[in-house]
């Protein structure tokens, strides 16, 4: 067998991807707004490396659509993408993804807040899916898996059975006792946080549900990332993001006490009247990247300290009950904006920009 290696061609070089630039901790200083519908929610961030950009994922609302009636505005979506090459300074829309309907979906269907997380050699997406475009708050919702290879064409592999009628907001994240988890909102069980684990997350028959996992006070989009050697958990109450913090993310969850436990409560405002960070995700920002002049970060500790929130608003609604929102046409859309996050004794704390 001859183990020689030879210099790749020119054209083998000219087709290799740029490298990814690291993930700016100003990225949307600019904020994102969705070309088509002017209403993108439910953000992620994905990094391809295959091709040197990082993916916007984003469920794509229907914000200034004519002659809709209650939600339905929030109803028939699609996921929107957009990509950066350039660390999240700038973004191209790439209109939306294909082939994310499972067979048998009422339709037209209705997609919400992906989660995608990298596994093995291939991508996850966990995805809500809703039959049909509905005017009101109901239906049967279920979180749904494809993969893909590429970020460009999906799988599907199946639906997760969470035993309940109404499940939505995947997250999904490897644990510190080496299983992954799946987080989601049970609006059939008090719109709380509930769990699900499994020692081979690819396979939606895997997950095995354990139970509530964040109590209390209705909430949504979970999301789970480890920083500065802990593990948080950021839920959306709609006045803010919640934060709560574990050892391995795998039992006992505690809530911040610093600042009522909140953060992004009034990173906007319209009227008078605070206008609330919503559904979030969080990406760790390497410490070679600077801060933005005034932003402190470093580590202390051997663990990465510092990470990129991406989340959206209203910037026309301040409100915390979607169901109350006024007539003017303005207060569907949203962009996607983003802050930087550290930990600092012990607690996360959120530096908008």
């Amino acid at each position: 067998m001859n183990h020689q290696q030879t210099a790749p061609s020119t054209a083998e070089q000219s087709a290799a991807p740029a490298p990814l630039l690291p993930l700016r901790p100003d990225a949307f200083t600019v904020p994102y707004r969705d070309p088509v519908w002017d209403g993108p929610t439910d953000p992620i961030l994905v990094a391809d490396h295959l091709k040197g950009e990082w993916v916007l994922f984003y469920t794509q609302r229907r914000a200034t659509a004519p002659g809709l009636t209650g939600v339905e505005w929030v109803h028939g979506t699609g996921i929107g993408v957009a990509r950066s090459s350039d660390g999240g300074t700038t973004w191209r829309y790439q209109g939306t993804v294909e082939g994310l309907v499972p067979p048998g979906t009422e339709l037209p269907a209705t997609l919400w807040a992906p989660d995608v997380v990298r596994i093995g050699d291939r991508w996850i997406m966990y995805l809500t899916i809703l039959g049909g475009r509905r005017t009101d708050w109901t239906g049967k919702a279920e979180i749904v898996q494809f993969a893909s290879r590429d970020l460009e064409n999906w799988e599907y592999l199946g639906a997760i059975d969470l035993d309940s009628p109404r499940v939505i907001d995947a997250a999904v994240a490897l644990c510190g006792d080496g299983r992954y988890r799946l987080w989601y909102k049970d609006e059939a069980r008090g719109s709380n946080t509930y769990s699900a684990v499994s020692d081979t997350p690819d396979d939606p028959s895997s997950w095995v549900l354990e139970g509530v996992a964040i109590p209390g006070r209705p909430h949504e989009g979970p999301k789970v990332f480890q920083l500065g050697g802990k593990y948080w958990m950021i839920v959306d109450e709609w006045r803010g993001q919640a934060v709560y913090r574990s050892d391995a993310a795998a039992g006992t969850w505690v809530r911040q006490e610093h600042l009522g436990g909140l953060i992004l409560t009034a990173p906007e405002s319209v009227d008078g009247r605070a206008v609330v960070g919503r559904h979030a995700d969080v990406v760790p920002l390497p410490d070679v990247v600077p801060l933005p002049e005034g932003m402190q970060g470093g580590t202390s500790d051997g663990g990465t300290q510092r990470a990129l929130l991406v989340y959206f608003t209203h910037p026309y609604w301040g409100g915390e009950d979607i169901d109350t929102m006024a007539p003017d046409p303005r207060t569907h859309l949203s962009h996607v904006r983003a802050a930087v996050l550290e930990v600092r004794d012990g607690n996360l704390i959120c530096t908008e920009h």
